[in-house]
Parts: C-alpha cells; structure tokens; sequence
C-alpha cells in the first residue's frame, strides 16, 4: 500500500510483526512501518472480524490499535519504534482485568 521513498539510512533496525523481521528507522511510529507491509491491518473489528487499519495517524480514531511488546490495545500511530520491538496484530477484545 505505501513504501519509503528512500532507502533505510544506517540507524535502520529491525522490529517484528506477527514474528517476521521488518527493518524500521528512528522517528517513525509503528503504525508507518505496519501500513508499508503487504497486509496494512492491524486489528479485527471485535463485531464483524473485518481487518482495521491506521486511518487518522494523529490518536483521535482507534483504528491502528495493536500489541506492542506483549501490551494489547496500543496506539501504533502514536508509539514510536525502538529496536527488538514485538509488534502483533490485535485478533481479539483486549480482556477485562
């Protein structure tokens, strides 16, 4: 869906999403490097299981929610990558403590 216009410059890293390595650059959040993969979602609608992606990239919509570093319902447009970040879509409702 989206791509760099330039090339990793060298303080790329790599994160990993859903347990596949994906290389990333300081500044960017995670919602940036999720949109760049061939499958741009990041959560399931809890109702209808349809795939949800980052869509406002500012915090005010909740469509880019994710797990991040074993933390459920993380928004991505707002966290920015660091390395060895574990990144998972979010499959399910985060569960009531």
């Amino acid at each position: 869906m989206f791509r760099k216009l330039h090339e990793p410059g060298p303080e790329h890293f790599t994160i990993e999403i859903d347990g596949m390595p994906v290389t990333a650059e300081p500044g960017e959040s995670v919602a940036a490097v999720l949109l760049r993969q061939p499958e741009a979602w990041s959560r399931l609608s809890p109702v209808g299981r349809g795939k949800r992606a980052p869509y406002c990239m500012m915090g005010v919509c909740f469509e880019c929610l994710a797990e991040v570093n074993g933390v459920s319902s993380v928004q991505t447009c707002v966290e920015p990558v660091c390395e060895g970040m574990r990144v998972s879509r979010q499959r399910a409702r985060k569960p009531i403590s």
